[in-house]
């Protein structure tokens, strides 16, 4: 078993934008990188002492861009 001890610093996210909005003419890598070293200057790491960095996508195939709103009429209160 490894003991070396498993630690989060740091968590961001990447912006959220309208469709063809501001954000449009970066691609997802530039919006990526954004957030990983938006994450690493918040841990007070120096980049060289990260040694993995583990970045996931949330939005759920066929739930379209908004998932949170995304919900059956009959489960929203009225």
């Amino acid at each position: 078993m490894n003991s070396d001890p498993i630690v989060i610093l740091a968590a961001r996210r990447t912006p959220v934008g309208g469709f063809q909005g501001a954000l449009a003419p970066k691609s997802a890598t530039e919006l990526g990188s954004a957030a990983i070293r938006a994450a690493v200057a918040d841990s007070r790491l120096e980049p060289a002492e990260v040694e993995e960095i583990i970045m996931g996508c949330v939005l759920s195939a066929g739930l379209g861009q908004a998932p949170a709103t995304a919900t059956t009429p009959w489960l929203v209160p009225r």
